[in-house]
Formats: structure tokens, sequence, C-alpha cells
């Protein structure tokens, strides 16, 4: 019994000093190693611990984007300025400008139905828009010959209407001609005489003509700018 302890003696011995010699290397190394100690490249990534290396390690541009887990990057991250436009901030874009485009030109068209070049524009009371102009809505309370016709709507800086012009307005809702027809500015002479008819339109829009020394009702076309 005793011979066979002493023959385990010298093996046990060794082994026990093998354990020391390799607790006491693996503290050595634990000491002794740190990231300085490696060699550039000597160490491949998936060597790594997962979330082992910070971010402020990595020299710039040595992680692609294709490298990148989905969701990883936000926004606080990202430099606004080295991003493109993007196709619909671009329409995005037009639509402002054609929306600015369309308020300037409202602006001027606002400006321009009170004032153009110092005159008034837009067509005032008792008078109604008609193929561009300001058409008054109601005849005459007189009747005149044409000559004082003419010159009453001159004096209010328009003039007598067309003939056709006046047949046509006469169409226009809420519109009813004089009774006894009314004057236009529109001449003709009659034959065989050295004399000058002036045309009229009827009630119903029906054009025939009078002398000037009739008296007729008549109404005023006034231009839009005044």
């Amino acid at each position: 019994m005793s011979r066979g302890l002493r023959r385990q003696a010298p093996a046990l011995a060794l082994a026990s000093v093998a354990l020391v010699a390799a607790l006491g290397g693996t503290v050595y190394a634990a000491k002794q190693i740190d990231g300085r100690t490696v060699r550039v490249r000597s160490l491949p990534g998936n060597r790594l611990a997962p979330a082992s290396l910070p971010g402020n390690r990595l020299a710039p541009g040595t992680v692609a984007a294709d490298r990148l887990a989905p969701g990883s990057l936000t926004g606080a991250q990202v430099d606004a300025g080295s991003l493109g436009q993007v196709p619909s901030a671009v329409h995005a874009d037009s639509a402002d400008r054609a929306r600015d485009a369309q308020t300037a030109l409202s602006a001027v068209n606002a400006i321009d139905a009170n004032r153009v070049n110092g005159h008034a524009a837009g067509c005032a009371a008792a008078t109604r828009f008609f193929a561009g102009a300001c058409w008054q809505t109601a005849a005459s309370a007189t009747a005149v010959p044409a000559p004082a016709a003419a010159l009453a709507c001159a004096t209010q800086g328009g003039e007598l209407p067309a003939a056709l012009a006046l047949a046509a307005f006469s169409q226009q809702p809420g519109i009813a001609l004089a009774s006894g027809d009314e004057w236009t500015g529109d001449l003709t002479n009659i034959s065989g005489a050295n004399k000058y008819a002036v045309f009229t339109v009827s009630s119903t829009g029906v054009v025939s003509s009078d002398l000037s020394t009739e008296t007729r009702h008549y109404r005023c076309v006034i231009p839009l700018v005044s």
C-alpha cells in the first residue's frame, strides 16, 4: 500500500506544478495583453465579442453602409447636408413656386382692378360687364335726339353701343330695352337724300334705323378703365 503511494507521489506533484503554471500563465496573460499589444490586422472581426468595440474607435469609412443593421442609424446621426434632395421635395419646391407665382399674379390683378396707371378699373354701380366694357343696365329716363344721346354718353366717358352688340346685350338675363327702340352709335345714309340715319334696336332685339332728329331712349357703354 505505501509502495503504491510512493509511486504516485511524483506524478501527482508534477500534475500540481503544471496546473499552477497554467493558472499563472492565464493570470499573466490577462494582465499583460491589452489592445496596444495586438498587432494591426492580427485580430479578425469575428473574434470580437458583440458591442466590445465602441464606434469612436473606428476610422471613418471603415464600415460600409451595407454592414449596418436596419434602423441602427437615426436622423440625429445623419448630416443633413450630405443628403441630396429627394424627388418629392423637388415637386414640393415646384408647387411652392407655382403657388407663389399665382399669389403674385392675383396680387397684380387685385391692384389692376383698383388702379391702372392712375385710372380706376372696374364697373361702377348700375352697370354690367359685357363684351369687355361696362354697360348701363337701364336705359335713359328721357328720350332725346341721337346727337344729344351721344353727347350724354361722351360726358360720362363712354359712347353709344354698336347696333349688333346692343341686340346681343338685350338677350342677357335681367336686361330689357326701352319700348320704342334705343339709339346705337351706328350710322347709315338715307337713300336718295343728303341725310343720315341712326340704327336703333327695339325691345325685342330688332335692328332698324331712324332720323337722328327723332327722340329715343339710350344707354351708354363705359370703358372698363376710366
